[in-house]
């Protein structure tokens, strides 16, 4: 067998191992707003109650580009995160950090200024950042197929809605694709955003549960 088969098939046995990998390892989460006491730790707790309802494994974290380091989720968040099925965890505030990007496979973002803030921290994120309706929205319009790399993989779903980004019409409104912010503002302000992330994670969780066949 020459060198260069040997290679082939080295480089196919890894490429299959990465294939092998990407269908069972936990998708990896990240959400991010301001502070990361209101709509991203509201976001996580939906989130990782939903994807654990449809049986699908999910690491999701949350952190804030300008974080009150270590504060819990203020209490209006909390209640509203257990009203629509989070399981009030414990909730500490962290910083937004480039490591923590990197680590993700998805990243949803409460506004586009904080995609914005993902993006020119981790360039390479640009791929998985979306805002949090931004993905629904696509997600919704989306008549995605698995691709040949990761078939029926989150990850296969992750790309296909990416490549679809430019092809899909843009809101009518710039600012629909963006949730309030409710922090020291009325409980009615605080109850719309809720209900857009509970509408937003409902929609993108049905959408990766159909694909990957979690029905």
């Amino acid at each position: 067998m020459s060198s260069g088969e040997i290679l082939g098939r080295r480089a196919a046995r890894e490429a299959l191992a990465r294939q092998e990998a990407a269908a069972v390892a936990p998708l990896k989460v990240l959400v991010v707003c301001t502070g990361n006491i209101c709509r991203s730790p509201l976001a996580e707790q939906v989130l990782r109650a939903r994807f654990a309802a449809a049986g699908v494994e999910a690491h999701v974290a949350s952190a804030g580009t300008r974080a009150l380091v270590a504060h819990d989720m203020t209490p209006e968040a909390a209640a509203l995160a257990v009203e629509y099925g989070g399981g009030g965890e414990r909730h500490s505030a962290q910083l937004l950090t480039a490591e923590l990007i990197a680590d993700a496979d998805l990243v949803v973002t409460a506004t586009r200024e904080h995609r914005s803030a993902v993006v020119s921290m981790y360039p390479k994120s640009t791929r998985y950042a979306f805002t949090l309706n931004q993905l629904a929205r696509l997600t919704a319009g989306s008549t995605v197929e698995p691709s040949p790399t990761h078939p029926e993989t989150i990850m296969s779903y992750v790309e296909a809605i990416a490549a679809s980004r430019g092809l899909a019409p843009p809101p009518v409104d710039a600012g629909d694709d963006d949730i309030e912010d409710p922090y020291r503002q009325s409980a009615a302000v605080y109850a719309r955003a809720a209900a857009a992330i509970d509408a937003a994670v409902t929609t993108i969780t049905t959408g990766i549960t159909a694909f990957i066949g979690k029905r």
